[in-house]
């Protein structure tokens, strides 16, 4: 109860407020820019098509991934690069081929929790 007022306090709100995250300092604006480079890297469907049927397995090869996601080896080159950038992703090279595969480990349970909210919006009449 006392925390549930220090951080009441913290919030600096008119209303009564029950705080469900207690443990959690209030995002700063740094952390909120940083989300939201993070979430405009995420916003792509065929970046989501990628980072999703990377989920689904260890790694893959670029040639499986362009399969998958039915599209050529070139035109997914660009998104899979920008997802190594943010260090969401990492190369192994074995002979001719590159494999990739999730190397931040809460980008499968972002996904994971976004297909939820999307199913529960579709159960709810979104």
């Amino acid at each position: 109860m006392e925390t549930d007022l220090k951080v009441a306090k913290s919030l600096q709100t008119c209303c009564p407020v029950h705080v469900t995250l207690p443990e959690q300092e209030p995002i700063t604006t740094d952390q909120a820019a940083e989300l939201e480079d993070l979430f405009k890297i995420l916003a792509n469907d065929t970046r989501l098509r990628l980072l999703h049927t990377l989920a689904r397995v260890e790694e893959m090869c670029v040639c499986d991934l362009a399969s998958t996601v039915e599209m050529t080896p070139q035109a997914i080159s660009n998104q899979l690069q920008r997802l190594s950038d943010r260090g969401i992703v990492a190369t192994r090279r074995s002979g001719n081929m590159i494999y990739y595969r999730i190397i931040d480990q809460c980008v499968i349970g972002l996904l994971q929790k976004a297909m939820c909210l999307m199913d529960h919006s579709e159960q709810h009449g979104k």
